[in-house]
């Protein structure tokens, strides 16, 4: 597999992108970033780029590709929702169409959030829900959506949010008593390879399916 990271500096892209170069499947990574990432290895190639609605600059670096694993994310709060839409949809849009039309081929995975609803109250759930929704219309060999809740940070990367590293701490309660609104960043990067590799039964997956994907992946996989 040849995958593209899109959010490398994040927390949740920073734990893709590690699982992808420790995975044997993963034969190169390309993450495009506004930023470096501040990760060498020999899988990794870097481009940065400052327009990320516009890709036409660096189209012929962007063919040959399987996956897309795309963790860009921004909190909604004390946003518009034109300013939300604008980062969120419209970002998100712009290279995901780049991408469908230069590999049809390839699997797209988006992380969304749980909760996301084109039609629901909360502004942020419907403009992720009319992301979903259009990614899925885009001619890639598959979509799959990930609606991930709160997320156990992965231990030893430099990214993670200073609550989310206090409330790792309570994972092992919390996955007891709240099981489904809850999952590993480990669990979450498994799951986008292995829905590249195999696939996935619907191609919403909650915090239940991130596990269970999870789980399909060899103990040697890594």
């Amino acid at each position: 597999m040849k995958a593209i990271v899109f959010g490398a500096t994040g927390m949740v892209g920073e734990g893709v992108l590690h699982e992808a170069l420790c995975h044997a499947a993963v034969e190169s990574v390309l993450v495009i970033g506004r930023a470096p990432c501040g990760v060498s290895h020999p899988k990794l190639t870097e481009i940065i780029h400052s327009d990320f609605f516009d890709f036409s600059s660096i189209e012929q670096h962007l063919r040959g590709y399987d996956a897309c694993f795309f963790c860009l994310g921004v909190s909604s709060i004390g946003m518009t929702e034109e300013k939300y839409r604008r980062v969120t949809y419209d970002l998100t849009m712009a290279a995901a169409t780049t991408l469908s039309g230069l590999n049809p081929g390839m699997t797209f995975c988006y992380i969304s959030g749980m909760g996301t609803d084109s039609s629901g109250r909360a502004m942020w759930a419907r403009v992720k829900g009319m992301a979903e929704d259009h990614l899925r219309r885009l001619p890639f060999k598959a979509v799959y959506l990930f609606r991930p809740g709160f997320i156990k940070p992965t231990p030893g990367l430099k990214n993670a949010f200073t609550a989310a590293r206090f409330l790792g701490s309570m994972y092992p309660f919390l996955r007891v008593v709240v099981p489904k609104y809850v999952c590993t960043l480990k669990d979450l990067g498994i799951a986008m390879i292995q829905s590249v590799l195999r696939g996935y039964t619907q191609p919403v997956l909650e915090n239940k399916d991130i596990a269970r994907l999870a789980a399909t992946q060899p103990q040697s996989g890594t």
